[in-house]
């Protein structure tokens, strides 16, 4: 059964909820739609208006998020509880699926999908389309558990992926006290609720790009979000602050091992290209006045490489990430001396030259490239990961770097080891999405930046 999606879709984290509900395993096929993918021929012929979600099962291909989640429930659930076959449960349940496609989600559309293109939400008329949808569903829940009656349904489901993406929007729904009722108990009683949260913060760190985008803001360093699939649960306590930027590779790689612990940040953007890092509130915080700066409970530390050390050391379940082994340490920590010393420093010698003047480095900076990829080739001869046979913050570092030089067209296939090594941590790696989220805007920064020197 293959799923072809994008985990920021709030459509495509339906029917992700709505398989979890049905115990099903979906064969996840992710749909670059900001690349265009989904013009490619071959899926074309699966769909030809070419939107995700898109589901094939056993050669029969359904689109539209309700509908795929409408046509799971009817073919694999063991009941009818989630669909009731009544006819006029059944007619509430349809009614409340084209409010959600046709009011509240439009809503949404109308009024935070110019961020895209602008770095600005829609108008005051497109926000109170907002209160007039949110209004709608609060009467809908008067007085009852859940938006179609007395039971969960897909039109729970499919709202709630609705209204979360609001609340990550920043839209401020406590006033509707019925749906507010609603959602927190929603969020407990829902399966896959964990991973709609992830896909969530995906979306969140991609609105964020965009409006950095919008506003002409770019950062001269690497770039990095797959989603954990709800398989981690947040532990961490609300007052770990993190100063970040979200282009900023450095940042992101700290975000991708917090993700992998199970972690939550308070995350706090500090706008180095306006000069935020010389605020004097944050050099009494980081006298190096850097980023990634992360203050655990009054502890302060910098470096995106020894936080993630850190975090590893003492939120780690286990010693995985980072051994305690002190032969496999040393070899940790000379990948990540390896990640700071030449992995970034070529990538910005050669690739984000073109922020200054719209050209990429010299000959020499390039084929300084070519050596560095040469040692990442031959560490990775004969082992699956960067410093053995186990994958490490090593991993997730470097893989931060490689990804940038990816997007921006560097011919990673000619190092065989490193491709192989490439194609498998993007799978296992939690927040790979969000980081090729952020390195597909450092690309269109710097094509932004070399149209404007022609």
């Amino acid at each position: 059964m293959d799923f072809y999606y994008m985990p920021g879709s709030g459509g495509c984290r339906t029917v992700v909820m709505v398989a979890k509900a049905l115990g099903l395993e979906l064969n996840k096929k992710l749909l670059n739609t900001m690349e265009g993918e989904q013009l490619k021929p071959e899926f074309v012929k699966l769909n030809p208006q070419h939107t995700i979600p898109t589901l094939v099962d056993n050669g029969f291909s359904i689109w539209e998020s309700r509908a795929i989640a409408v046509y799971l429930v009817e073919k694999y659930g063991k009941d009818d509880y989630l669909l009731p076959k009544d006819p006029q449960k059944r007619a509430v349940i349809n009614q409340r699926l084209y409010f959600d496609m046709g009011t509240l989600y439009d809503s949404f559309a109308k009024y935070y999908y110019p961020l895209f293109r602008t770095g600005k939400p829609g108008t005051d008329e497109d926000l109170k389309k907002i209160e007039t949808a949110f209004g709608f569903l609060d009467t809908f829940l008067e007085g009852q558990e859940y938006v179609a009656g007395g039971q969960l349904t897909v039109a729970d489901i499919a709202i709630l992926a609705t209204v979360s993406t609001f609340e990550v929007s920043g839209f401020d729904f406590s006033k509707y006290s019925n749906v507010s009722r609603w959602y927190d108990n929603a969020k407990k009683v829902t399966p896959g609720w964990e991973e709609n949260w992830e896909g969530l913060m995906a979306m969140k760190a991609l609105f964020d790009a965009r409006k950095l985008a919008a506003n002409n803001l770019w950062v001269s360093q690497a770039v990095i979000f797959f989603l954990s699939n709800g398989q981690v649960e947040p532990i961490a306590p609300s007052d770990m602050d993190l100063y970040y930027l979200p282009l900023v590779g450095a940042c992101r790689s700290v975000l991708m091992v917090g993700k992998a612990l199970g972690l939550e940040f308070n995350k706090k953007i500090i706008n180095t290209l306006e000069g935020e890092q010389l605020n004097p509130d944050f050099i009494k915080i980081n006298p190096q006045h850097s980023i990634p700066t992360l203050v655990d409970n009054g502890f302060t530390i910098w470096e995106s490489r020894a936080i993630l050390v850190y975090l590893v050391e003492k939120y780690g379940k286990d010693d995985s990430l980072y051994p305690k082994d002190i032969q496999k340490q040393a070899v940790i920590n000379q990948r990540l001396y390896f990640d700071m010393s030449l992995m970034y420093p070529t990538l910005a010698n050669y690739y984000y030259k073109a922020f200054a003047n719209g050209q990429f480095g010299s000959e020499e900076d390039y084929k300084k490239v070519q050596e560095t990829f040469g040692f990442l080739n031959t560490f990775l001869d004969g082992q699956d990961y960067v410093a053995g046979d186990q994958y490490s913050v090593a991993d997730i570092a470097i893989l931060a770097n490689v990804s940038n030089f990816d997007v921006m067209g560097f011919d990673i296939g000619k190092y065989p080891n490193v491709a192989r090594w490439y194609d498998l941590v993007k799978k296992i790696t939690p927040g790979w999405e969000e980081n090729w989220a952020g390195a597909l805007d450092v690309k269109q920064k710097i094509e932004q930046k070399q149209n404007s020197a022609k």
